[in-house]
């Protein structure tokens, strides 16, 4: 890949990453709670209701299940970024071959090409899942 295609997707990825961090770092400061120094679902002004602390506590895990995602993405980027530095930006991580630009366009942190994303999501769906 060109040195100014390069420049050009990690502007994108600095940005991406940026926002990322604004993202995870707002969701936690809203799950966890701490701007408000309250427990959650307590309101100095309204009852504590049962009904109301569980909704607290269904958010709560949906925002902490967002943040995880969002983490796993910022890691996607941070590796793309290293990919750059490296000059391996663009080269598929499991057989070399070129990762085209409509997919980098699609998702500029992807590491694999179609191909080897497609053999690679069919080995995850097959793995047996082991009893618990």
């Amino acid at each position: 890949m060109k040195v100014a295609d390069m420049r050009a997707y990690q502007r994108v990825l600095e940005q991406l990453r940026s926002r990322l961090r604004g993202d995870v770092n707002t969701m936690a400061d809203a799950a966890l709670g701490t701007k408000t120094n309250e427990p959650i679902g307590h309101s100095s002004t309204m009852p504590v209701h049962m009904a109301d602390i569980g909704s607290d506590v269904f958010e709560q895990e949906f925002t902490l299940s967002l943040m995880e995602n969002e983490e796993e993405t910022l890691q996607l980027v941070e590796e793309a970024l290293t990919r750059i530095r490296r000059k391996t930006f663009g080269s598929c991580v499991e057989c070399d071959g070129i990762i085209t630009k409509k997919r980098l366009e699609a998702l500029p942190y992807a590491s694999t090409c179609i191909r080897c994303a497609e053999i690679l999501e069919k080995k995850a769906s097959f793995q047996p899942r082991l009893p618990r």
